[in-house]
């Protein structure tokens, strides 16, 4: 057998080999556990879901177990599981401890139990975990991410404290940017204060968490300056330095001189690993569109998988006007820079992209070579730093990058414009070439602008904005002239393939048939982030099935809540954190406007069963890769 073994592998290299460029690596991605999670549903009632991984076989099936005080667990299904992966445990005495753990079944062999998830006696019965926090005096939780940390296959939360904030365009003096994170039960894990050189703001710190070296542990990269103090309490640069403006004019509180730095910090600990110049650099203020500090600092950021592989991180500085990317790889303990876009720099064509960014960005592989390119508002900027196209139809406040017409070959870009066009209220996009599909006039500036598919009378992503006269299809047909009431995010909640309305601290059904909207969740003693935007701190598939979780922070600050869907579904799929895109959209969603993250493939009503993941998961005791296998957790 043995040998057997041997000369298969053997043939499958030399196929490899004779299909060269056909043959695309697979991505480096998370080693996840299985994500078990249960909530308390009252009279006796456990709601347990738990993950499909992407590197699954099709025919995984699972066995659900309960282990009650300190009797042997005890097998809760009948037959294995083949369907959803989710169950509810009836007639359970809450009263002593329960722990839920499931074994995978492949090949008609059970294997071996991952992580139990174990609720405390007599849990309440709420639909969320708490996780307490340590709020410094004056600040309150916004945006978050999330990463393995520690390597344990399951996610840890990071969350940027904020104190006193301002706008770019804003003068007056800040507080510094806190980085916290926290382990899902509650550990309170390190502390990274961005000190007074970086100024507080949606637009100033934007914040990666990632594993982008390989090795099973996330990292996280952000901008940094003298005075920054990482996780183990270690100053970066001189602690003594002040740039802060502090003079009665249109720059107080702004940070216009002295040096800035790139910061990758380990995800355990907190600690700053490397620092380097912070490209792209400050240089001439006046250059990037004002000489008062507004249009110089507003950044963005994301991470991407521009070698097709293995990830990068790309920092960002302008989109008002000069437009800067600087894209970076972490690996073996060094820090090194690949590639500059700039489109300033002389290079032809390149004046085109000035002034072409949005609020955010968004990532993924928009020509089908396997490599990702940056969606950069109405430019893109392909994988090796060249310029692939500019629509010249200028900046926006929001963005949406997925397959959002499944009838059309490739994937589709809708954007809404900030200034009046033929297509500001609406600009439905080929992702690839930039070419206008279909498009909705605004005389003003669009604001906002969603997508997802709501209506199931209609296949593919509708569209609506703030200006827009109702929903549009995803072939630009007005199908409704009533739209919802909220452009700002979206969820997988309930158990259909239909994306559900986000907005403050609720979740809302729209209702096709009559242009109405019916309630599915408020979030009692919660409160949404970012002012008139209203996001929650994250939303994203956190654990459990392949629904999406939401963070909400409460309105005391001292607690975040992660909030699971206890909603049956009839649906099976892998988790969207083994989507590539979707996951890179996890990383940037706490870059400036948030915007909700969508997966590479068409999710919705009439979807086709999505591809599995061309990814390698790694395992972070050795920090190397390996193929997809069947999994025991």
């Amino acid at each position: 057998m043995k040998l057997f073994a041997k000369i298969c592998a053997a043939v499958a290299i030399l196929a490899m080999m004779l299909m060269g460029s056909t043959v695309r690596p697979r991505r480096q991605m998370e080693n996840l556990g299985r994500g078990v999670v249960a909530v308390n549903m009252g009279d006796g009632n456990v709601w347990i879901s738990w993950r499909l991984l992407g590197t699954d076989p099709e025919n995984t099936a699972f066995n659900l177990y309960r282990r009650t005080g300190s009797h042997a667990a005890v097998r809760l299904n009948s037959s294995p599981i083949l369907g959803p992966t989710c169950f509810v445990d009836t007639g359970v005495d809450l009263a002593d401890s329960n722990a839920y753990s499931v074994r995978s079944i492949f090949n008609g062999r059970e294997q071996r139990a991952g992580r139990e998830f174990r609720p405390a006696a007599n849990p309440p019965v709420r639909p969320y975990l708490s996780i307490p926090l340590k709020t410094p005096d004056g600040y309150t939780p916004n945006d978050a991410s999330a990463g393995d940390l520690d390597g344990d296959g399951e996610y840890e939360i990071v969350v940027h404290q904020t104190g006193r904030s301002r706008d770019n365009a804003q003068a007056g003096i800040t507080d510094p940017p806190i980085l916290q994170a926290y382990r899902l039960d509650g550990t309170f894990l390190w502390e990274i204060n961005l000190g007074k050189n970086i100024r507080e703001g949606a637009h100033y710190t934007q914040f990666m968490v990632y594993d982008l070296d390989g090795d099973g542990f996330a990292e996280i990269v952000c901008k940094t300056a003298d005075g920054t103090t990482d996780g183990k309490g270690r100053v970066i640069g001189d602690p003594s330095a002040d740039y802060v403006n502090r003079d009665n004019n249109d720059k107080q509180g702004k940070v216009l001189d002295g040096p800035e730095f790139l910061t990758v910090f380990e995800g355990k600990t907190g600690a700053a690993l490397a620092t380097t110049d912070y490209i792209p650099p400050r240089g001439n203020v006046a250059a990037w569109g004002d000489d008062y500090g507004n249009r110089v600092d507003r950044f963005l950021a994301g991470v991407a998988y521009l070698d097709g592989e293995r990830p990068s991180v790309v920092m960002c500085r302008g989109y008002y006007t000069r437009t800067v990317l600087a894209a970076w790889n972490w690996r073996d303990g060094k820090l090194t820079r690949i590639w500059t876009f700039d489109s300033d720099d002389g290079t032809p064509g390149n004046d085109q992209y000035r002034e072409q960014g949005n609020h955010q960005l968004s990532v993924g592989d928009v020509d089908g070579d396997g490599k990702d390119e940056i969606v950069y508002g109405a430019c893109v900027i392909d994988h090796d730093g060249k310029g692939l196209y500019s629509t010249g139809r200028g900046h926006g406040d929001a963005l949406h990058f997925s397959d959002l017409d499944p009838d059309r070959p490739g994937l589709e870009v809708f954007q809404v414009h900030e200034t009046p066009s033929v297509s500001a209220a609406g600009d439905f996009r080929n992702a690839e070439s930039g070419v206008l599909i279909w498009g909705l006039p605004s005389d003003r500036d669009a604001g906002r602008g969603m997508a997802a598919n709501i209506d199931p009378r209609y296949k593919g992503y509708q569209c609506w904005s703030a200006p827009s006269d109702g929903l549009y299809s995803c072939t630009g047909e007005r199908i409704t002239d009533r739209k919802p009431s909220s452009c700002n995010f979206a969820v997988w909640w309930d158990g259909d393939l239909l994306r559900e309305l986000l907005d403050r601290n609720i979740i809302n059904k729209w209702n096709w048939t009559d242009g109405t909207e019916t309630n599915l969740l408020t979030a009692e003693g919660c409160t949404a982030n970012n002012g008139t935007k209203a996001t929650p701190a994250l939303c994203a598939d956190l654990f459990g099935d392949w629904r999406e979780e939401v963070i909400w922070r409460t309105v005391d600050n001292r607690e975040l809540r992660v909030y699971t869907t206890a909603m049956p579904t009839q649906h099976r799929l892998y988790t969207l954190m083994h989507d590539p895109q979707y996951r890179l959209a996890i990383a940037w969603q706490n870059v400036a406007y948030n915007q909700p993250p969508h997966p590479g493939f068409y999710l919705g009503e009439g979807m086709a069963p999505p591809a599995r993941p061309a990814i390698r998961v790694v395992t972070p005791s050795r920090g190397q890769a390996r193929l997809e296998q069947p999994r025991g957790n």
